[in-house]
């Protein structure tokens, strides 16, 4: 069943058919109007009613037709899930950076749902998995997760702009701590980094960037001078930008993924992405935003794990590989088929799935369907796809992961 999804135009996302979400959704919707001026950012599959999927020959919403037809699921889903597909899969096309950001886990998601359901519109948690996608300008970047401690303390003690901000005496707690004391010195820091007055904030900024255009090459790469100067022209004056000094920098070739768990600090800056999670929108954010701010509650549930999860797929057949994170909700198949190989027959899935062509064109049950159609396929289904393009194929496939 072919489904027609929602498009997110957030300010971050790229313009007009520079996105890859405005391509999609345009190649199999001849009445999508593509404006060159919006900001094309997210394309959302499933049934979360911030931006709800139908299905397509009958304008049904997914999630009805799911609640009316549960057993599509498959048994091992309704038993765990209840009639509700368990996962959100989207792509995003990220022109700027996105807020630094946490995702609660699932009891602190119940309860600020609870307090705040006008912020945390659901009570789900929300990891989430990135897969990069090719992008012909640049790879995909983030920041992911607290840098190694002895890397922060270098520039705490190093760069004079986040020595003031953050404070002298903070900062010397956080050096001088040991294994007991190392975390809570390190949540004061950032604390104080991001509570820090906004003008104080940018004064500071402002000497950062502008002694980062004289210093000699050595310092320059140190302090990641393009990349502040990059963050600084999509916000200036913002105090995420300092947040290069604290998280990890990570670069993502095609094909690569990035798996973030509940409350680790993480920011996506560019490029384009498959992305997939638990059926949530709950954000907590602090920095590299216009949007409303929740430091307090940030700094409370945060991870200061310093690790960068990246998955490494399965290889489940020879055009087939699975991207399989810890929990249950999801799990993503990335389904390379080559032009040379007449069909492939798809593996049947114990629980629902989304299918997503990404490149070519694909024969599948008679029908042809071309780059950006979106499938949904109840559980167990078998579907052969056949190549009905000049070049390959390239899909991915997301299902619950039971």
């Amino acid at each position: 069943m072919e489904l027609r999804c929602a498009v997110q135009t957030y300010s971050w996302g790229k313009l007009g058919m520079n996105s890859i979400v405005a391509n999609l959704v345009k190649s199999v919707n001849d009445d999508f109007t593509v404006n060159e001026q919006e900001n094309y950012a997210e394309l959302w599959m499933g049934t979360h009613e911030n931006g709800p999927s139908y299905l397509k020959d009958t304008d049904v919403p997914l999630q009805k037709y799911i609640e009316e037809n549960a057993e599509v699921l498959g048994c091992d889903v309704v038993r765990q899930f209840g009639s509700n597909l368990p996962f959100l899969f989207k792509i995003l096309s990220i022109n700027k950076p996105l807020s630094i950001q946490v995702h609660p886990n699932r009891e602190q998601a119940i309860e600020l749902h609870k307090l705040y359901p006008d912020v945390y519109k659901d009570p789900n948690h929300k990891p989430e998995l990135a897969i990069a996608l090719s992008d012909d300008k640049q790879l995909f970047e983030a920041l992911c997760g607290f840098c190694p401690i002895n890397e922060i303390k270098d520039y705490l003690n190093n760069v004079p702009e986040l020595l003031a901000i953050i404070g002298e005496t903070n900062v010397r707690h956080l050096t001088e701590a040991d294994d007991s004391t190392t975390d809570a010195a390190l949540r004061q820091c950032l604390h104080n980094l991001m509570t820090c007055d906004p003008n104080e904030v940018a004064r500071q900024l402002r000497s950062l960037i502008d002694r980062s255009y004289e210093k000699d090459d050595n310092y320059k790469q140190w302090i990641k001078a393009d990349l502040l100067q990059r963050l600084y022209k999509d916000y200036p004056g913002d105090v995420g930008c300092f947040a290069i000094y604290l998280f990890n920098y990570v670069t993502m070739q095609p094909g690569e993924a990035l798996y973030i768990g509940a409350n680790v600090p993480h920011a996506y800056l560019s490029g384009n992405c498959v992305e997939c999670m638990a059926c949530s929108d709950n954000v907590i954010r602090a920095g590299l935003t216009p949007k409303p701010k929740d430091v307090e509650t940030l700094i409370k549930v945060l991870s200061l794990e310093s690790s960068v999860q990246k998955i490494q797929p399965l290889q489940e057949d020879m055009f087939t590989q699975v991207f399989y994170p810890p929990v249950s909700e999801f799990a993503v198949a990335k389904i390379n088929v080559p032009k040379k190989r007449p069909f492939h027959t798809l593996k049947p899935r114990i629980s629902a799935s989304i299918l997503l062509i990404v490149e070519g064109k694909a024969k599948i049950s008679s029908k042809i369907f071309a780059h950006g159609s979106v499938l949904f396929i109840p559980a167990n289904d078998v579907l052969k796809v056949e190549v009905a393009s000049s070049n390959s194929v390239l899909m991915f496939q997301a299902f619950a992961n039971i």
